[in-house]
C-alpha cells in the first residue's frame, strides 16, 4: 500500500480499479513491469514495429504517382528506421534490463536520438530529428491505439490516471463509468480540475510521479476531500474509506434537503447562487441542486471534442435545451474562450512561446470573425427565449470592449435586414480575469452592464503563477493580499456605476472563501453545481454582520497564510462537517 498527496480538486471518494491513459502528445511516464511481463512487452514493440511499416508502405504506394522526389525521400528514410534492426534491439533490451513498457522503451529511446540529432552541428542531420519524432508517434499510436479506445467504449468502472489531462479528454468522459481522476501535474483551478468538478468526479492533481508507481488494473482510492490517492490499500483502508464515503454521502443528503430553500443570510439578506457549467444537459443539475440560473455557460465545449466548428443551428439548439431549463431566471452565455490550452481541430495551430499570454479569449474571437459571428447570431437568437445574457471573456482593455460590442451591433443589424427577432436590450458584460481589466475597472463600467469576476485568470495573472503547473502550485492562492485587493477595487467600482457584479471563479465554489465574498459586497455568486447546497448553507448559516467583520479583520492582513487559516478556522465554526 502506497499513500500520494496531491491537490484535492473535486469532492468525493472513488474506489476502483485504475486505468492509465497518456496525454495528447504521447509523453509517455516510466512504468515498471513485472519480469513474467518482459516478452510481452517485447511482442509488443514487435508488433509495434510492424504495424508502423506496413502502414508506411500502404501510404508509399498511395503517393506512387507524385513526381516529387522529397515525398519519396521521406517515405524511404522512416522505412530504414523502421527496419533498422539495432534500434529494435535497443528497444526490446531496455525492456528486458529495465522491466519498463514498451512504449516507455519506444519513447525514450527515439526521444535519445532525436536529442543527439537536434545538437549535430549539420542542419541536414539536425533537422532529423523531426523524422525520429514523427516514428516515435507512428509507433505509439500502434502502441496505445487500444488503449485510447478503451476510454471512449467503458464498460465497467475505473478511475483515471495520468501524467496530465487536456480539458478535452476530462470533458469526454463517460461519468457513468469514469469514478475518480488522479494527474501528476494540474493545479486547483486548471481547467482538468474544473471539468472534474462540473462533472462530480473525484479529483486529485499535482501528485507529481503517480503514474511511475502504478499499473494498469491497480486498485486506487481517491480521495478528493483531503487530495489523498491510495494505491493498493489494504482490506481495512478499503473499510473505512467505505465508511468514509457513507458518511460524505450522508452529509451531501443532509445538504440537498436544503435545495429548495432560498439563500437567505440569518439577517435577511437574500444572496443570489447561480451554477457554472460546460453542457446544456448540466442545466438540470444546476436546478436540482437549488441553482437560481446560469450565471457562467462556457461555450468553448461546444467546439472541443469535434473535428469541425459547431454551426450557428448547433449552437442555438444547445442554448435553447438550457433555457428551456430556466425560463425566467438569468442564462449568461460566455462567448468562446479557446485559446490557450483548448483550441478546435480547424483552429490549432503552432504553439505559442507563451499561450496563456497569447491569442486567446476574446483576442482569438476578434481575429476568428466569422466563428464569432456564428456564435452571437446563435445568442441573439436564443435572446428572445428567456433572461439571455451575453458575456465577452478576458477583455483586457477598453479598445477591445468596443471592438467586440461594435461585431454585436454588426449582427443585430444583419438580423434585422433578414427580419429574425432578438432582444434588443440584451445585457452585455465581461469577465474581470486581469490586473488590468480590475485597475480599470471604473472606466469599462460605463459601457457594460454587469461585471463577472473570473477569480481563477486573475489569480494568476496577478501572482504569475500558472495555475496548471503542479511546480508552483502551491505559490497560487485567491486569497493572497493582492488578489482580495483588486476583488475589493472591481466590487467598489461595480457599485459605483450601479452594475450587476457576480463571482464565477472556483473561489466561489470554497466554502471558506463565502463569508469573506459576502463581506466584500458580493451579492450573487456563481459555482460548480455540485457545491451549490454546501455553499447555501454556510449562507443560512450566518448574519451580514459577521461577514463585515470578518471581510475588515483579513483585508487588513498582509500574510496569505495567516488569510488563509483565519478563513478555515471561521468556516470550521459554522460548518464543522466539511471539514
Amino acid at each position: 500500500m502506497e499513500i500520494k498527496k496531491g491537490i484535492a480538486v473535486s469532492p468525493g471518494i472513488s474506489i476502483a480499479k485504475l486505468l492509465i491513459i497518456d496525454s495528447e502528445d504521447y509523453r509517455i511516464p516510466r512504468r515498471s513491469i513485472e519480469p513474467s511481463q518482459r516478452m510481452m512487452e517485447v511482442q509488443r514493440a514487435r508488433n509495434a514495429f510492424k504495424g508502423a511499416i506496413s502502414e508506411l508502405t500502404k501510404l508509399q504506394a498511395e503517393q506512387e504517382a507524385i513526381e516529387q522526389r522529397k515525398i519519396k525521400d521521406i517515405f524511404a528514410v522512416h522505412l530504414r528506421f523502421l527496419h533498422d534492426r539495432s534500434l529494435r534491439k535497443k528497444i526490446t533490451d531496455l525492456v528486458h534490463l529495465e522491466s519498463v513498457t514498451a512504449e516507455y522503451a519506444v519513447s525514450t529511446t527515439l526521444r535519445e536520438i532525436a536529442s543527439h540529432f537536434t545538437k549535430a552541428k549539420d542542419a541536414y542531420i539536425s533537422e532529423r530529428a523531426a523524422d525520429i519524432y514523427d516514428i516515435e508517434r507512428r509507433l505509439l499510436r500502434q502502441l496505445l491505439g487500444s488503449k485510447r479506445e478503451d476510454v471512449e467504449h467503458l464498460t465497467k468502472e475505473v478511475a483515471i490516471v495520468a501524467r496530465e489531462l487536456s480539458p478535452t479528454q476530462a470533458a469526454g468522459f463517460n461519468k457513468k463509468f469514469v469514478k475518480g481522476l488522479a494527474t501528476d501535474a494540474g493545479g486547483r483551478t486548471s481547467h482538468t480540475a474544473i471539468v472534474a468538478r462540473s462533472l462530480g468526479i473525484p479529483a486529485v492533481v499535482a501528485l507529481e510521479d503517480l503514474t511511475e508507481s502504478v499499473s494498469g488494473g491497480d486498485t486506487v482510492i481517491i480521495d478528493g476531500n483531503r487530495g489523498i490517492v491510495v494505491v493498493n490499500p489494504d482490506d481495512e483502508t478499503i473499510r473505512q474509506y467505505e465508511q468514509y464515503s457513507l458518511e460524505f454521502a450522508e452529509l451531501e443528503h443532509k445538504l440537498d434537503a436544503i435545495k429548495g430553500k432560498p439563500a437567505v443570510t440569518r439577517d435577511g439578506v437574500r444572496i443570489a447562487l447561480l451554477g457554472n457549467i460546460e453542457f446544456p444537459d448540466e442545466a438540470e443539475l444546476v436546478l436540482q441542486k437549488g441553482g437560481e440560473g446560469i450565471g457562467l455557460y462556457r461555450t468553448e465545449f461546444l467546439y472541443l471534442n469535434r473535428p469541425s466548428e459547431p454551426t450557428e443551428a448547433e449552437h442555438y439548439q444547445a442554448y435553447v435545451e438550457t433555457i428551456s431549463v430556466f425560463k425566467h431566471r438569468p442564462v449568461i452565455i460566455r462567448t468562446v474562450d479557446l485559446g490557450a490550452d483548448k483550441y478546435t481541430q480547424s483552429k490549432r495551430f503552432a504553439p505559442e512561446p507563451n499561450p496563456f499570454l497569447g491569442l486567446r479569449s476574446i483576442r482569438f474571437c476578434l481575429r476568428n470573425l466569422t466563428m464569432f459571428k456564428t456564435q452571437l447570431r446563435a445568442i441573439l437568437r436564443a435572446s428572445v427565449l428567456g433572461e439571455v445574457r451575453a458575456m465577452f471573456p478576458l477583455v483586457t482593455n477598453i479598445q477591445e470592449l468596443m471592438q467586440a460590442k461594435m461585431i454585436l451591433r454588426d449582427v443585430m443589424d444583419d438580423l434585422d435586414e433578414e427580419s429574425i427577432a432578438y432582444n434588443k436590450n440584451i445585457q452585455i458584460g465581461i469577465m474581470i480575469e486581469t490586473p488590468s481589466a480590475a485597475l480599470m475597472a471604473s472606466t469599462l463600467a460605463r459601457d457594460v452592464d454587469f461585471f463577472s469576476i473570473g477569480t481563477n485568470d486573475l489569480t494568476q495573472y496577478t501572482l504569475a503563477v500558472d495555475r496548471g503547473n503542479e511546480l508552483v502550485s502551491t505559490l497560487y492562492s485567491a486569497v493572497d493580499p493582492a488578489v482580495l485587493r483588486l476583488i475589493r477595487t472591481v466590487v467598489q467600482d461595480a457599485y459605483k456605476a450601479q452594475i450587476d457584479i457576480n463571482i464565477c471563479g472556483e473561489m466561489a465554489s470554497e466554502p471558506e472563501y463565502v463569508m469573506l465574498l459576502l463581506g466584500m459586497g458580493v451579492r450573487t455568486i456563481s459555482l460548480a453545481p455540485p457545491m451549490i447546497p454546501e455553499i447555501k448553507r454556510i449562507i443560512r448559516s450566518v448574519t451580514m454582520e459577521d461577514c463585515n467583520y470578518l471581510a475588515r479583520k483579513i483585508l487588513g492582513m498582509n500574510s496569505e497564510r495567516q488569510i488563509a487559516s483565519f478563513l478555515r478556522d471561521a468556516t470550521r465554526k459554522v460548518l464543522p462537517e466539511a471539514f
